[in-house]
């Protein structure tokens, strides 16, 4: 594809499988780049938010890689090492594991997830730079419809 300026009529007839997948590609990879500029891989920080009991588990409790790969399925990509970016949250003290191989968010694992969860308003704000919030909200409909045509599940 082209990235010359286009007329809405061409636009119009673009393939939109194509440049979601282009803006996928570009908004990951500059998301992860700013988090590893801050020291840490987007995988550790999804990690940390399915251990919390204060984000997206509902109790709290220890999970296994396993469990943890299931939950995290529909986001995980094929490079991410959940077992690799374990050990590193374990070597910084910010998990631990149990006997059964079940990891646990430590008191240390819970402020590093507060404090990483502080940092993504700032990549949100380059990210939305010059979009106001009727065009982006008009964006994503359009793209839960999209998904809906294609007989997809739109959240």
């Amino acid at each position: 594809m082209t990235t010359q300026q286009l007329s809405d009529a061409e636009l119009a007839s673009q393939p939109a499988a194509y440049w979601t997948g282009v803006a996928y590609e570009a908004l990951i990879a500059y998301i992860r780049a700013r988090q590893a500029e801050k020291g840490y891989t987007q995988p550790q920080f999804w990690l940390l938010r399915n251990l919390s009991k204060n984000d997206i588990s509902p109790d709290g409790e220890g999970m296994t890689l396993r469990e943890l790969r299931q939950a995290m399925a529909s986001y995980l990509r094929p490079e991410d090492d959940l077992a690799a970016e374990a050990e590193v949250l374990l070597k910084r003290g910010w998990l631990t594991r149990d006997a059964e191989k079940r990891l646990w968010l430590t008191t240390e694992g819970e402020q590093a997830r507060v404090d990483i969860a502080g940092l993504a308003p700032s990549i949100v704000s380059v990210l939305h730079e010059g979009i106001d919030d009727a065009d982006y909200v008009t964006t994503l409909k359009v793209l839960q419809r999209l998904i809906r045509n294609a007989d997809g599940t739109a959240a």
